[in-house]
């Protein structure tokens, strides 16, 4: 909503100093102690963001969808953005623009006190700006705390799936927790690239940590086999416990063909006999 001839800026410009200061202490107040940012920061912040609301608002204010405002609202995305990584709820990111109200109404009210249509017009003008750009403010965060959230789990997706290195030429990928396509697409990214990588002709599956299998996972690890065999190497899931099994059988998933073992030890007990290598007890 477009509002020209507001009395708003010149209050903001006449008490910059003063403004600043009390938002400051409020800001500080409402952190208690908080040291994840500090008042040098912050000082920064709220000097920079009183700087732009001038200018902003320098011809009246106006939609904060407009070219004029641009600058402010990347401002604000950018401290949102800042607080989404350090870890700061929505409701205190919030409070770095609501905090405002106070010491902005207390000079409203000290100028224009006197005049109650005036005073009235100029805090319902000011508080529809300040709760459009608080808004605006908790939606940078919430979208910047999603890309941290899909950020992590794509991290957590790669740190659960590590290639080891068993042998020359064997690798193992111990499974922990659910297979979906998702993490089946980081499995088989992973592994084809340490396959490539060591020139691995044996890669072992181990699910000994997969509670559950049901025909998706089973479709998606028979998929992962497939991406080994086309990189020329060989494939053996291990951990194949026998509730598992009969899972498999019950859901008439078809695993011919797929090298299987019950252990990682078994697994590779017959990885090293394909590479013509066998384990030998040194004690007579």
């Amino acid at each position: 909503m477009a509002i020209a001839k507001s009395r708003t800026p010149a209050i903001i410009k006449k008490y910059n100093a003063d403004l600043q200061a009390e938002w400051m202490r409020d800001l500080a107040g409402s952190l208690n102690g908080d040291r994840r940012i500090g008042e040098s920061e912050l000082s920064t912040q709220t000097r920079e963001f009183l700087g732009l609301l001038l200018e902003a608002s320098a011809d009246g204010i106006e939609s904060l969808e407009s070219k004029v405002w641009a600058p402010i609202r990347e401002f604000l995305e950018d401290v949102s953005r800042s607080r989404a990584i350090q870890g700061f709820t929505s409701e205190q990111t919030a409070t770095f623009i609501f905090s405002l109200k106070k010491p902005l109404f207390e000079r409203l009210r000290k100028e224009f006190g006197k005049d109650a249509q005036l005073l009235g017009d100029e805090v319902w003008r000011t508080t529809e700006l300040i709760d459009k750009l608080g808004m605006h403010t908790i939606k940078a965060f919430q979208k910047a705390r999603e890309e941290v959230i899909a950020r992590q789990q794509q991290e957590l997706l790669e740190l659960s799936t590590p290639v080891v290195k068993l042998w020359d030429g064997i690798l193992a990928l111990p499974l922990i927790g659910t297979l979906d396509s998702a993490r089946t697409q980081v499995v088989m990214e992973t592994l084809l690239q340490r396959i490539v990588e060591t020139g691995s002709g044996t890669a072992i599956i181990d699910i000994t940590g997969v509670p559950t299998v049901d025909t998706q996972t089973a479709q998606h690890l028979l998929k992962t086999v497939t991406a080994i065999r086309m990189m020329g190497a060989d494939c053996i899931i291990s951990g194949i416990r026998p509730q598992i099994a009969q899972t498999i059988v019950h859901l008439g998933v078809d695993l011919q063909g797929v090298m299987t073992k019950a252990t990682l030890a078994d697994a590779l007990a017959l990885a090293l006999k394909q590479s013509g290598l066998a384990v030998v007890n040194s004690q007579p």
